[in-house]
Protein backbone atom coordinates (compact mmCIF):
# COMPACT_ATOMS: atom_id res chain seq x y z
CA UNK A 1 0.00 0.00 0.00
CA UNK A 2 2.83 2.26 0.29
CA UNK A 3 2.91 2.50 -3.45
CA UNK A 4 -0.90 3.63 -3.40
CA UNK A 5 -1.36 7.52 -2.83
CA UNK A 6 -2.52 7.37 0.80
CA UNK A 7 -1.37 8.66 4.17
CA UNK A 8 -1.11 5.41 6.07
CA UNK A 9 -1.56 5.16 9.70
CA UNK A 10 -0.09 2.47 11.63
CA UNK A 11 -2.05 1.58 14.98
CA UNK A 12 -0.51 -0.70 17.22
CA UNK A 13 -3.81 -1.29 19.14
CA UNK A 14 -7.15 -1.85 18.80
CA UNK A 15 -7.53 1.02 21.05
CA UNK A 16 -5.30 3.31 19.23
CA UNK A 17 -6.84 2.86 16.31
CA UNK A 18 -9.83 3.28 17.51
CA UNK A 19 -8.25 6.66 18.77
CA UNK A 20 -7.50 7.64 15.20
CA UNK A 21 -10.28 7.20 13.89
CA UNK A 22 -11.92 9.54 16.83
CA UNK A 23 -9.48 12.21 15.80
CA UNK A 24 -9.09 11.98 11.88
CA UNK A 25 -11.32 11.22 9.07
CA UNK A 26 -10.17 7.41 8.07
CA UNK A 27 -11.42 6.16 4.72
CA UNK A 28 -10.45 2.68 5.56
CA UNK A 29 -8.94 0.25 7.91
CA UNK A 30 -7.20 -3.48 7.67
CA UNK A 31 -6.70 -4.79 10.86
CA UNK A 32 -5.61 -8.69 12.38
CA UNK A 33 -7.44 -11.05 14.30
CA UNK A 34 -4.60 -10.59 16.77
CA UNK A 35 -3.76 -7.68 18.82
CA UNK A 36 -2.83 -6.43 21.97
CA UNK A 37 -6.00 -5.43 23.79
CA UNK A 38 -8.54 -6.30 21.71
CA UNK A 39 -9.86 -8.77 18.99
CA UNK A 40 -9.89 -7.47 15.22
CA UNK A 41 -13.56 -8.59 15.34
CA UNK A 42 -14.18 -6.35 17.99
CA UNK A 43 -12.17 -3.31 16.57
CA UNK A 44 -13.85 -3.63 13.19
CA UNK A 45 -17.65 -4.12 15.40
CA UNK A 46 -16.90 -0.39 17.11
CA UNK A 47 -15.55 1.19 13.64
CA UNK A 48 -19.23 -0.01 12.49
CA UNK A 49 -21.34 1.14 14.82
CA UNK A 50 -19.07 4.42 15.30
CA UNK A 51 -17.73 4.90 12.16
CA UNK A 52 -20.35 3.33 9.09
CA UNK A 53 -18.43 5.00 6.44
CA UNK A 54 -15.40 3.99 7.00
CA UNK A 55 -14.45 0.72 4.84
CA UNK A 56 -13.68 -2.36 6.90
CA UNK A 57 -10.91 -5.01 5.78
CA UNK A 58 -9.80 -8.30 7.85
CA UNK A 59 -6.28 -9.48 6.71
CA UNK A 60 -5.85 -12.23 9.25
CA UNK A 61 -3.73 -15.89 9.85
CA UNK A 62 -6.31 -17.06 12.20
CA UNK A 63 -8.75 -17.47 9.35
CA UNK A 64 -11.67 -19.68 11.33
CA UNK A 65 -15.05 -19.72 10.40
CA UNK A 66 -16.10 -17.79 13.80
CA UNK A 67 -13.71 -14.81 13.14
CA UNK A 68 -14.65 -14.88 9.48
CA UNK A 69 -18.54 -15.06 10.89
CA UNK A 70 -17.82 -12.58 13.57
CA UNK A 71 -16.02 -10.25 11.07
CA UNK A 72 -18.81 -10.13 7.84
CA UNK A 73 -21.70 -10.34 10.79
CA UNK A 74 -20.74 -7.69 13.13
CA UNK A 75 -17.66 -5.58 11.70
CA UNK A 76 -19.70 -5.58 8.16
CA UNK A 77 -16.46 -6.02 6.44
CA UNK A 78 -15.76 -5.57 2.37
CA UNK A 79 -13.35 -8.34 2.54
CA UNK A 80 -11.83 -10.83 4.09
CA UNK A 81 -8.14 -11.54 3.41
CA UNK A 82 -6.01 -14.45 4.93
CA UNK A 83 -2.40 -14.30 5.62
CA UNK A 84 -0.14 -14.99 3.39
CA UNK A 85 -2.09 -12.00 1.03
CA UNK A 86 -1.58 -11.08 -2.37
CA UNK A 87 -0.74 -7.52 -1.96
CA UNK A 88 -1.98 -6.39 -5.58
CA UNK A 89 -5.20 -8.19 -4.34
CA UNK A 90 -5.47 -5.88 -1.26
CA UNK A 91 -4.52 -2.98 -3.29
CA UNK A 92 -6.73 -3.27 -5.89
CA UNK A 93 -9.52 -3.42 -3.83
CA UNK A 94 -8.82 -1.28 -1.57
CA UNK A 95 -8.25 1.29 -4.23
CA UNK A 96 -11.58 0.16 -6.26
CA UNK A 97 -14.01 0.50 -2.79
CA UNK A 98 -12.92 3.96 -2.46
CA UNK A 99 -13.32 4.83 -5.46
CA UNK A 100 -17.04 3.36 -5.28
CA UNK A 101 -17.23 5.72 -2.40
CA UNK A 102 -16.19 8.37 -3.57
CA UNK A 103 -18.98 8.16 -6.52
CA UNK A 104 -22.02 7.40 -3.94
CA UNK A 105 -20.33 10.84 -2.50
CA UNK A 106 -20.57 12.54 -5.77
CA UNK A 107 -24.30 10.74 -6.48
CA UNK A 108 -25.60 12.45 -3.32
CA UNK A 109 -24.60 15.53 -3.66
CA UNK A 110 -25.83 15.71 -6.73
CA UNK A 111 -29.16 14.17 -6.01
CA UNK A 112 -29.35 16.78 -3.25
CA UNK A 113 -28.67 19.62 -6.29
CA UNK A 114 -31.03 18.15 -8.45
CA UNK A 115 -33.84 18.18 -5.77
CA UNK A 116 -32.76 22.03 -5.20
CA UNK A 117 -33.44 22.71 -8.62
CA UNK A 118 -36.26 20.92 -8.45
CA UNK A 119 -37.73 23.03 -5.48
CA UNK A 120 -36.97 26.21 -7.25
CA UNK A 121 -38.78 25.03 -10.18
CA UNK A 122 -41.76 24.38 -8.15
CA UNK A 123 -41.79 27.84 -6.01
CA UNK A 124 -41.28 29.37 -9.93
CA UNK A 125 -44.25 27.59 -11.66
CA UNK A 126 -46.62 28.19 -8.09
CA UNK A 127 -45.40 32.21 -8.80
CA UNK A 128 -45.69 32.36 -12.06
CA UNK A 129 -48.11 29.39 -13.55
CA UNK A 130 -46.86 28.24 -17.39
CA UNK A 131 -43.18 29.26 -16.10
CA UNK A 132 -42.04 25.71 -16.54
CA UNK A 133 -43.24 25.62 -20.20
CA UNK A 134 -40.70 27.96 -21.84
CA UNK A 135 -38.16 26.26 -24.08
CA UNK A 136 -35.37 27.24 -25.85
CA UNK A 137 -34.95 28.20 -29.91
CA UNK A 138 -31.83 26.36 -31.77
CA UNK A 139 -29.35 29.30 -30.24
CA UNK A 140 -30.56 28.18 -26.55
CA UNK A 141 -32.39 31.16 -26.43
CA UNK A 142 -35.45 30.99 -24.03
CA UNK A 143 -38.44 30.77 -26.08
CA UNK A 144 -41.21 32.45 -23.83
CA UNK A 145 -44.53 30.98 -25.23
CA UNK A 146 -46.57 33.69 -26.07
CA UNK A 147 -50.10 32.45 -23.42
CA UNK A 148 -47.53 32.51 -21.00
CA UNK A 149 -49.20 35.03 -18.13
CA UNK A 150 -48.03 37.39 -15.80
CA UNK A 151 -45.31 40.74 -16.56
CA UNK A 152 -42.23 39.55 -18.46
CA UNK A 153 -40.02 42.27 -16.81
CA UNK A 154 -40.93 41.11 -13.40
CA UNK A 155 -40.74 37.35 -14.94
CA UNK A 156 -36.78 37.88 -15.81
CA UNK A 157 -35.95 39.88 -12.61
CA UNK A 158 -37.36 36.64 -10.40
CA UNK A 159 -35.42 34.63 -12.71
CA UNK A 160 -32.19 36.29 -11.95
CA UNK A 161 -32.73 36.62 -8.09
CA UNK A 162 -33.59 32.59 -8.32
CA UNK A 163 -30.53 31.86 -10.45
CA UNK A 164 -28.56 33.81 -7.90
CA UNK A 165 -29.21 32.03 -5.27
CA UNK A 166 -28.24 28.95 -7.13
CA UNK A 167 -25.35 29.58 -7.63
CA UNK A 168 -24.59 30.57 -3.90
CA UNK A 169 -25.26 27.00 -2.90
Amino acid sequence: LCREPYKILAANSGDQALEYLEGVAIDAIVTDQQMPGMKGTELLKRAHELYPDTLRYMLTGQATLDVALNAINDGAISRFFTKPCNPVDLAITIRRDLQHKDLMIEAKRLLRKVKQQGAILDRLEQESPGITQAGTDSSEVIDLDEDLPGDYDAFIEELHRTLGKCEQT
